[in-house]
């Protein structure tokens, strides 16, 4: 403010503009928008030509309209660069600059597009016909530990219900769970799905705006639900304008503050609870006089049912190397060592890694999201630890094998002694065809009577089992004779008589 009363008070007293720059170290730019915008004296803007007049260029404009109206209709990637009709023009006799092109193309688009920016088409779905998809990635504190989210956000288009839930990544068995969840949440189907370009929904857009090549699995589980798949244009969110302002809205209702939890479950109920209650306080925005969740309650009546969820997972196939481990994203599974060096199917879920040979389950883990982890079973390895008693040692499945503390105890005073490896072998093996329990007790008997060994152990698991197994029987029932004999003293009397 004060350069600025500077330059109207230098200028009152009859100072030149350039006198006023140097003086003050503006721009004439500068010095003359504010003398226009203060009403000192009227300074003329730059002088712009009203018509331009393209000399050798006029004779093709009616050809280059032709090729700017047809690129138009075609997204922005598709279009032709103003070099692309320079070059074709110059092809059909065009001896004009390139610059002229440029400068008409320029005004082409600014004349024909400006007048529908910022301009929509006011949308109407009917009940149960639709709902909106997209993904949004948040930042929370999980267990102490700052981290991003993928949100996947789904909003019924004629109610304006809405429901979320978070992950870890953004893959496409995520995606296949968010709809199981977000179904068994509304209480039922719509007909439509409205959905972005994303990688896990579409392999493919073609030339044409309207024409997509579909994910197969993505496929799968629409026909399973029976819901017809519908992809926006490129760069067209207002599209499915319902879940984009969805996205922002969430993040300024829920995730600010930073959120914590311990757990992503505790997150998502935390998330399920707030989409109810948000619900029932915000009014419609079509039916004033009903909150969101009323005008929800009479749109559920009228969706298809929800039966059975779609069993969606990733599958791809590994071989399992010589150490009994199978990889998949970044971390290594162990599978049972019978199917070491095989071909095997690997199908993820969102929680779950599950592993098949010939359409048998050959092992099972709960998901590790980390990277470059090893996720080890010790039962895996068990029928290889009989050919190799020594590898208990230093085996890395072995190593935090979590078992009960008299088991633990066995193994270890076993293991110490020379030539034990072989008899702690034994007992672990006893887990696997016995059971914990069973191996527990006999492993406490063993202590408390100071017979350490892998015969007194495996004697008394046979003995423990054979006890548990033996029928009870009801003696004064059992005693009874099934056909009681008849007495007759007339045989007897025969037999007499023949003496």
């Amino acid at each position: 403010m004060d350069k600025k009363n500077a330059i109207l008070v230098m200028r009152r007293e009859g100072n030149s503009i350039n006198k006023i720059c140097d003086g003050l170290n503006v721009s004439k730019n500068t010095v003359r928008k504010v003398i226009r915008e203060d009403g000192v004296e009227y300074i003329p803007k730059q002088y712009q030509r009203k018509v331009t007049f393209y000399p050798k260029l006029q004779e093709y404009i009616h050809i280059l309209d032709q090729m700017l109206i047809h690129d138009l209709k075609l997204d922005k990637k598709s279009q032709r660069s103003a070099r692309r009709y320079h070059n074709q023009l110059e092809a059909l006799g065009y001896t004009g600059s390139y610059d002229s092109v440029r400068r008409y193309v320029k005004k082409y688009y600014e004349k024909h597009t400006s007048q529908l920016k910022g301009s929509f088409i006011p949308l109407y779905f009917a009940p149960a016909e639709a709902y909106q998809f997209d993904w949004s990635e948040e930042t929370i504190e999980l267990a102490g530990k700052i981290t991003k989210i993928k949100l996947a956000h789904f909003k019924l288009s004629y109610s304006r219900m809405f429901f979320v839930v978070a992950y870890l990544r953004e893959s496409q068995e995520m995606l296949f769970d968010a709809h199981d969840k977000a179904f068994e949440f509304f209480g039922g189907v719509t007909r439509r799905g409205i959905y972005d370009n994303m990688k896990t929904a579409v392999d493919k857009v073609f030339v044409s705006k309207y024409d997509r090549k579909f994910n197969q699995n993505f496929l799968c589980m629409l026909k399973h639900y029976i819901i017809d798949p519908t992809a926006c244009n490129p760069a067209s969110g207002w599209e499915k304008g319902q879940v984009e302002n969805q996205v922002d809205n969430i993040r300024d209702w829920l995730f600010k503050p930073r959120l914590k939890f311990d757990t992503l479950d505790q997150l998502n109920e935390h998330l399920l609870q707030k989409a109810v209650d948000i619900s029932k306080q915000r009014k419609h925005r079509e039916i004033k006089d009903k909150t969101i969740y009323e005008v929800f309650t009479q749109e559920r009546s009228l969706l298809r049912e929800f039966a059975v969820p779609f069993n969606g997972y990733k599958e791809i196939t590994r071989k399992a190397d010589k150490t009994c481990l199978v990889s998949y994203d970044n971390n290594r599974y162990s599978i049972d060592c019978e199917y070491a060096n095989r071909s095997v199917d690997v199908r993820a879920y969102p929680s779950k890694i599950r592993v098949f040979c010939d359409g048998n389950e050959v092992a099972k883990h709960d998901r590790c999201l980390d990277r470059n982890k090893k996720i080890l079973n010790p039962y895996h390895y068990l029928s290889l630890l009989e050919r190799k008693p020594g590898a208990l040692r230093n085996g890395e499945p072995f190593k935090d094998w979590d078992l009960p503390q008299s088991i633990l105890k066995v193994k270890n005073i076993l293991v110490s002694k020379n030539g034990g490896d072989k008899q702690a072998v034994e007992v672990l093996l006893a887990l696997r065809d016995y059971g914990v329990e069973a191996v527990e007790v006999a492993c406490d008997l063993a202590i408390s009577s100071n017979v350490i060994n892998s015969q007194y152990i495996i004697n008394s698991i046979t003995r423990l089992k054979c006890e548990e197994n033996a029928p009870i029987l009801d003696v004064a029932d059992n005693l009874k004779l099934k056909n009681p004999p008849i007495a007759d003293c007339n045989n007897y009397d025969q037999l007499l008589g023949s003496l």
